[in-house]
């Protein structure tokens, strides 16, 4: 239990520098672009290389080559567990690369249609966005390397210094935006052109910085040849079904902003900004906390330790409700005050804040049913099953799919974020259903007590963060920089107090532990 904390905990500080600068990234950019259909086509474009990494790096492929990893290093030697992981990314050095020159020539030939006239299909905002992807697209590459680095590490035990990487990325993006960008070219498009170039050597640099740990570990980067090799092989043979199960948020949005841009090019930019506030609990938290369950969870499969399995996800899931529960009702009740203070500048409007509010208002309630995606799919893949995800996650893309046509033309930024919340919603639900007929003896009955015991506090704490920031916003306004920093955080600052003081009243174990864990840090530190 305390390892899951201090694990989870440590990639989650890192995950949190990384996130901030994350936001930090997202301010420059509006202000940089605002949210008109520039900014739309760009944010569009670093979508298909960010699918494709999520499918190929951080989800399937990760979720398929960890648990072999794990086994080869419990029970085979060393040198055999570093010659099958030389193996299997030179197999994705040779696939990314096919993917990325068959892609690059699709997008040509569709840009050279539309400037010949053959289509009407390609308009300029269209192939403007294109362009973008096009020259995006090698990210692909490097961003792949570089999740399966993170992978290998998280592995062997290593969870804060792989979750650096991120902060290295988006410092490169942020001198890029601030120092470079506007100084290249006569017009906006022309500075996002260099932007697109820079987000190509922010992946090579987050790829280079895992080396240098793994290199301690014992990893020397080698060719291998990846062809009826046995690891790529079963590598394969999991991942492909495995592709729907891990990225079906990822495909959730590519697919109802594929819809918006249909409906209207204006609107992605807005929706995208409440999506990466959105993610910054999801990130800080449940995504660090998947991470370190994948190869603990297969570690106990392995060794066929299934009620060690069981207690460890048990614990992990009151943890991430513990934490998201908060996270997401301050982001439904806050919501347009924290997209005000973040991104109302520059070129992106009050107007832009009120629609990007709407958007993250509907997407919040679905932070929790995103987080637990990505722990439950784990928990497959830890067990060897890629093929269950992928079924559900093939129906929730298709329920994901109606939503958006229904409610998108309608509601707009609004509707996306409802058939993003309502898929993902299904997913997990599905996903736990067919979890609990495979491991029978998981009820989580355990937890359902502690559950309507967190979600009673989480609704006091958010009337508490509603009422003060009303009483922020009423006494002194909305203009200025310290009004809207007041508002935001002594919102979320007496809302957390109130949350975890009513958790630790009622003696709700997870909240007790996680409390215990930070002041035992703290005495640590002061004796330091």
């Amino acid at each position: 239990m305390s390892r899951m904390l201090k694990s989870a905990g440590a990639m989650g500080i890192a995950t949190f520098l990384s996130r901030i600068l994350g936001l930090v990234r997202e301010m420059v950019y509006t202000s940089f672009m605002g949210a008109g259909a520039e900014a739309g086509a760009f944010r569009l474009a670093l979508m298909l290389p960010n699918l494709f990494r999520r499918l190929l790096g951080e989800g399937a492929l990760t979720a398929a080559f960890i648990p072999i990893f794990k086994d080869k290093e419990k029970n085979s030697t060393e040198s055999e567990m570093w010659r099958s992981a030389n193996a299997v990314i030179s197999g994705l050095v040779v696939v990314s690369c096919i993917i990325v020159g068959v892609v690059m020539l699709g997008l040509t030939a569709a840009i050279w249609m539309g400037n010949s006239g053959m289509t009407s299909i390609v308009r300029p905002n269209t192939e403007f966005m294109l362009s973008l992807s096009r020259l995006m697209f090698p990210y692909l590459l490097f961003i792949c390397m570089a999740a399966v680095f993170m992978g290998m590490l998280n592995a062997r035990g290593h969870f804060f210094v792989p979750a650096m990487g991120s902060v290295l990325l988006n410092v490169v993006l942020i001198i890029t935006v601030l120092c470079v960008a506007p100084f290249i070219g006569n017009n906006l498009r022309e500075h996002i052109y260099v932007l697109a170039g820079a987000v190509v050597i922010a992946g090579i640099v987050q790829a280079a910085y895992q080396l240098p740990t793994l290199y301690r570990e014992g990893f020397r980067l080698r060719w291998v040849s990846p062809w009826k090799d046995p690891t790529v092989t079963e590598v394969v043979r999991n991942m492909i079904p495995g592709m729907m199960g891990v990225a079906a948020f990822q495909l959730n949005v590519v697919i109802t902003q594929a819809i918006a841009w249909r409906t209207d090019n204006s609107i992605i930019a807005a929706f995208d900004a409440a999506v990466r506030l959105m993610e910054f609990p999801q990130g800080i938290f449940g995504i660090s906390l998947a991470t370190y369950l994948l190869p603990t969870l297969s570690g106990f499969a392995s060794e066929k330790k299934y009620s060690e399995f069981r207690s460890t996800l048990t614990q992990g899931v009151g943890y991430l409700f513990l934490i998201n529960l908060l996270a997401a009702m301050l982001l439904l009740v806050l919501a347009e005050p924290m997209v005000r203070l973040l991104f109302e500048r520059g070129k992106f409007t009050a107007m832009d804040t009120y629609r990007s509010g709407i958007a993250l208002a509907c997407l919040a309630p679905g932070l929790i049913a995103f987080s637990l995606n990505n722990v439950t799919a784990r928990a497959f893949y830890a067990l060897g099953d890629t093929k269950t995800p992928m079924k559900i996650s093939s129906v929730c893309l298709v329920l994901n799919i109606i939503f958006g046509v229904i409610l998108i033309p309608t509601f707009q930024q609004g509707g996306m974020g409802v058939a993003n919340t309502l898929s993902g919603t299904f997913n997990v639900y599905l996903l736990i259903y067919a979890l609990r007929r495979k491991l029978p003896k998981l009820t989580f009955k355990e937890l359902l007590p502690q559950l309507g015991q967190m979600l009673t506090c989480a609704t006091l704490a958010g009337i508490v963060a509603w009422v003060t920031a009303w009483g922020c916003e009423t006494c002194l306004g909305i203009a200025t920089l310290p009004a809207r920093l007041t508002t935001v955080f002594l919102s979320i600052l007496l809302a957390t107090g109130v949350y975890f003081a009513l958790l630790r009243w009622l003696r709700v174990p997870q909240a007790i532990e996680v409390l215990d864990s930070i002041l035992e840090r703290y005495r640590r530190q002061a004796k330091s």
